[in-house]
């Protein structure tokens, strides 16, 4: 059987190109391209190292990328088109429009993301304000002109003060990187958020001066506002409705805001105004009808039972007090002969009638003799504060016990130490001011006893 005769040299028919020099330069340019692009991440331990020490293996930069790209280009060899069906030109473009098409997604990725920080910078120069707030405060200039009469008629959704709200109102005009993000907010609002705005924005004195021309003795319906609504149509805000204006109206009438209500002034003499006391003498019980209930003797026999026992337990317990407190009526004040001082504040006075008191704060497992908490604020105050004794020499001094100082007369003292205390002295604890008054009378009395008995001072 004869069989085709095989070429001796395969590689000599061949159609691809198998050489070498061939392959090397299709190798090269392969590394080429995957080197071309150049990927940012972390290099480790290792790869710094080989970096240092300029290894094969060490990463290249950028213009390093650079020289060995032209040198691989410039070293491959000229291959003919005939000789090689696919050449390598058509992968080198594909690749490019590859490259270009991530390029691409990444710059759109970067626009996303551009976006992304805008609408975030947008949400961030907002902070406290919102878009209802600026829109709110924006109505209420317009309606009125006055911000102080803004921050009192509107409600808005954070307590702004008087400066906040100035400071807002110049950025809204004068700052045009803020003003832009508000307006924005304002423009993607919902209709009826706008709505519910523009329906609480604040009447203009124009306005009001439109109600007030309707009678305060007058009962008018609704028709009478829907009128005076078409009348003037470039006075009132857009949103006003007959039912709101009414409703205006009716409060205006309540708080005698209406131009022909008129205040009556009190007359001059002081004798002619009738007091409580005097309309209660006009009254004759006699006319007035008496209902008896079933059961109203036996509760009132209870009560006063209860009262009884309330009033003698007060009555055992009135020798064992050493401080009364009394409320401040005005006047002088006078002094009993069992009262040694008094610490007198703005609220109440404790009247001394022991030696020695201790002044402080109560709390409920702590009872004090002077409780400056019925004075004002004692938070400060600690539970026992200070000490007033009086000597057998009849001159009273005051210890401080307390962590916070006493300051007598201007003078502080501090903890562990005490002063002595004169008529009209003025203490201060914590914040709280109290005249202290003696009884210069009864402690004469006290001195001249003790000298009588030979007591040392």
């Amino acid at each position: 059987m004869d069989f085709p005769a095989t070429p001796s040299n395969a590689s000599d028919s061949n159609e691809y190109p198998t050489t070498p020099s061939q392959f090397e330069s299709a190798q090269d340019n392969t590394k080429r391209r995957s080197s071309s692009r150049s990927i940012k991440r972390r290099r480790f331990d290792d790869e710094l190292v080989e970096y240092s020490l300029g290894l094969p293996g060490a990463s290249l930069g950028k213009g390093e990328k650079r020289m060995r790209t032209q040198s691989y280009t410039s070293q491959l060899p000229e291959i003919p088109i005939s000789s090689a069906p696919a050449t390598p030109v058509a992968p080198v473009q594909e690749r490019r429009k590859a490259s270009s098409k991530i390029s691409g997604g990444g710059s759109m990725g970067r626009k996303s993301r551009r976006k992304g920080q805008l609408s975030q910078l947008s949400t961030k120069d907002l902070g406290r304000w919102k878009p209802t707030d600026d829109l709110a405060l924006i109505l209420g200039v317009q309606q009125t002109n006055d911000l102080r009469t803004v921050h009192r008629g509107v409600k808005f959704s954070c307590r702004f003060t008087v400066g906040e709200l100035q400071s807002r109102w110049y950025a809204l005009l004068y700052n045009a990187e803020i003003s832009r993000v508000a307006f924005a907010a304002m423009r993607n609002l919902h209709p009826d958020l706008v709505a519910a705005v523009q329906q609480q924005a604040l009447y203009s004195t124009a306005e009001e001066e439109l109600l007030g021309t309707l009678p305060s003795n007058s009962h008018p319906a609704a028709e009478k506002f829907q009128e005076l609504l078409e009348q003037n149509p470039h006075v009132f805000y857009p949103t006003r409705t007959a039912k709101s204006l009414m409703e205006h109206w009716q409060l205006l009438k309540q708080y005698h805001l209406l131009p022909d209500q008129t205040v009556q002034p009190l007359p001059k003499n002081p004798e002619a105004i009738m007091t409580f006391s005097d309309a209660e003498e006009t009254m004759n019980d006699s006319e007035l009808p008496d209902y008896k209930e079933d059961g109203i003797d036996v509760e009132m026999q209870l009560a006063d039972r209860i009262q009884k026992k309330d009033i003698r337990l007060l009555e055992n317990s009135l020798t064992r007090w050493q401080v009364l407190v009394q409320s401040v009526a005005g006047g002088n004040v006078e002094l009993d002969k069992n009262t040694l001082a008094v610490l007198r504040g703005r609220l109440v006075r404790y009247l001394m009638r022991s030696r020695e008191i201790a002044v402080g704060r109560s709390t409920r497992d702590h009872t004090i003799d002077v409780d400056l908490s019925l004075e004002g604020p004692a938070a400060k105050v600690s539970r026992k504060q200070a000490t007033i004794r009086l000597r057998n020499s009849g001159e009273f001094f005051m210890s401080s016990e307390g962590k916070r100082p006493i300051f007598v007369d201007g003078r502080p003292v501090l903890q562990g130490n005490k002063v002595k205390l004169n008529h009209n002295s003025v203490i201060e604890i914590a914040g709280l001011r109290f005249v202290f008054l003696i009884n210069q009378d009864l402690i004469s009395a006290i001195r001249q006893e003790a000298v009588k008995v030979n007591i040392p001072v």
